[in-house]
């Protein structure tokens, strides 16, 4: 919706806002300084912001609004995020059968219109509001949340003093009732409610709610970075603790000692499964909850980021009857997505696949799925143990944590079964030397492991990204912590750039905001290392060979490392090289 220019002056001359005489100067003014008629205005102070909303809204007949005094109901405050919000100066504020009314400072912007149209599945009802307006509904993103808090706070103080402190030193203790009775309370219930599905809207995958000594911060973990989401009184701890108990199915009076729980959710259609963690710590319990959503949505591993030869030697090890695929990386590097991947590709009828996993993180049709419970003795040996009598064709371990799991893996693979499971360690050649601590003998593991996949997560960059060429001092700098002379050469030769392209040619990219990302980034991607036991590796696993000696013929063998196809995956523009050494920071 383009505001034309002269209707504009002639709305403006109409209304009277300015007299003739400035209106002909101001309009010779902008012309010379190619200036827009309503911005010249504005920066000469001849008219005032809301003023020129006003006569734009009237040109492009389309209502404007002023949401100074509005109180916008939360549920419809956050269907457009917070950092869109800000970025993009819009907001919604209204929710109806006509579909939702959003407040901007510039209708123009229609890749925003679009982005929240996508999101929200609504049709969008754009309306001009003014800067004061929307530094308004900006402060009520956090102060929503907040108030409810208080008001429990608030409540609740008058009749049972939560969270006060005797001596300063000691909490006061509530019993079991009372503590159940505080987290089925309405307002909690909703508080909680709403933190969970603020954390949901912004696609975090962890929400950690962390007293301190005087207030209690609330931080989400999105894209694999933790964001402050917001500071609360210290004395909400105790309700939305009890809370997330009482949906954990959790001790209510038992803060001494960790516990561990789990509940699902389903929003949208899609279930979500809640990790939940307490911990008692100095200042009270720490609760972090991990989000997982069960439904897997069709990844291939292309999508993860495998490609070239290291996809090959998964295809390759995937078409095996027996033997042993390990994925390994430290927590959260998305090892379990690429096990599920990989189980999605073997997952055809003839076969039958079970695992043993803890816990359940998606749920996979036709996929016999065991969920490991320690308290009751079902370890992942013990489960492991029971598979085996099941007549399975394909086994995933969720994790190879010790000596007994691991022995029964390698004998499972020995004894004519595909297993797949994750492993603790920084690199694929780390693999080896973690499975002889655990106990597996050398000649076992050159006769099951077939492929090791090390991987690390990198945030992607959004399509807003700015192109740009590294100078000679920052590619001899590159070239000391990476070999660039092989990277080059898996660019070529999986033709990404052309045979005499050099690296003062190679393009990168940069972070760009958005109305997508704050920051340029969204979602993320892997990076990995596939190394492929060969016969020659095989014989330095039996010789007892360091995991350094190791490495060294996996590259000389065509093995990318982790950081080299982190640069990999620069030059594609699917990420940064700041971002690749941020996670690769060994």
């Amino acid at each position: 919706m383009q505001i034309d220019e002269d209707q504009l002056k002639k709305f403006i001359l109409e209304s009277g806002l300015i007299s003739k005489t400035d209106f002909n100067s101001a309009v010779k003014a902008s012309e010379a300084k190619k200036q827009k008629f309503g911005n010249f205005l504005l920066s000469e102070g001849k008219i005032s912001e809301t003023d020129l909303k006003r006569m734009e809204a009237f040109v492009l007949v389309i209502p404007f609004i002023s949401l100074v005094k509005e109180k916008i109901d939360l549920a419809v405050l956050s269907l457009i995020p917070e950092p869109i919000a800000r970025n993009d100066n819009i907001v919604a504020y209204k929710k109806s059968e006509k579909g939702l009314e959003v407040a901007m400072l510039d209708v123009d912007d229609l890749p925003v219109i679009d982005f929240i149209k996508k999101r929200s599945g609504l049709k969008i009802l754009p309306r001009l509001t003014d800067t004061a307006s929307i530094k308004s509904v900006l402060v009520q993103y956090r102060k929503s949340l907040k108030a409810e808090f208080s008001n429990i706070i608030q409540k609740e103080s008058k009749t049972s003093d939560i969270g006060s402190f005797q001596n300063n030193e000691q909490l006061v203790e509530k019993s079991e009732s009372e503590l159940k009775q505080m987290a089925e309370d309405l307002p909690v219930v909703k508080i909680v409610d709403s933190l969970i599905d603020h954390a949901i809207l912004q696609n975090a995958s962890d929400i950690h709610i962390e007293p301190g000594e005087k207030d209690l911060t609330v931080r989400y973990r999105i894209d694999g970075i933790l964001h402050d989401a917001m500071t609360l009184d210290k004395n909400a701890g105790a309700g939305i603790t009890a809370r997330i108990k009482v949906l954990s199915n959790l001790k209510l009076d038992e803060k001494r000692l960790p516990q561990d729980g789990r509940f699902k959710k389903e929003q949208d259609g899609e279930k979500i499964s809640f990790r939940v963690s307490t911990l008692p710590t100095f200042f009270g319990e720490k609760t972090v909850m991990r989000i997982l959503k069960e439904n897997t949505h069709g990844f291939s591993l292309e999508t993860l980021g495998f490609h070239g030869e290291g996809l090959e030697r998964i295809h390759g090890s995937l078409s095996q009857k027996t033997g042993m695929i390990l994925a390994t990386g430290p927590t959260g590097s998305g090892k379990t997505t690429t096990l599920y991947t990989m189980l999605d590709i073997l997952n055809k009828p003839e076969v039958n696949i079970s695992t043993v996993e803890d816990p359940i993180e998606y749920q996979m049709p036709r996929v016999n799925q065991t969920q490991v419970k320690p308290e009751i003795g079902l370890s992942f040996a013990n489960g492991l143990r029971s598979l085996l009598r099941q007549d399975p064709d394909i086994i995933m371990v969720g994790e190879i944590r010790d000596k007994e799991t691991a022995g029964l893996a390698v004998n499972a693979s020995l004894t004519g079964h595909l297993v797949l499971s994750t492993i603790h360690t920084n690199s694929a050649s780390g693999a080896i030397p973690r499975l002889i601590d655990m106990g597996v003998e050398p000649f076992l593991i050159t006769a099951t492991v077939k492929t090791i996949i090390a991987q690390r997560l990198v945030r992607r960059l959004t399509a807003t990204k700015e192109k740009y060429f590294l100078s000679p001092a920052e590619i001899k700098n590159l070239s000391k912590v990476v070999d660039l002379d092989r990277v080059i050469g898996f660019l070529k030769t999986e033709n990404i750039i052309g045979a005499n392209d050099a690296w003062d040619k190679i393009p990168f990219y940069k972070p760009v905001k958005s109305s997508e990302s704050e920051d340029g980034y969204s979602n993320r991607i892997g990076m990995h290392e596939v190394l492929k036991v060969t016969s020659t590796i095989k014989d330095m696993i039996i010789a007892g060979k360091s995991q350094d000696d190791i490495e060294i013929q996996a590259k000389k063998e065509g093995m990318m490392t982790m950081l080299e196809d982190g640069v990999y995956q620069a030059v594609l523009g699917v990420t940064t090289l700041e971002e690749v050494f941020r996670v690769v920071s060994e």
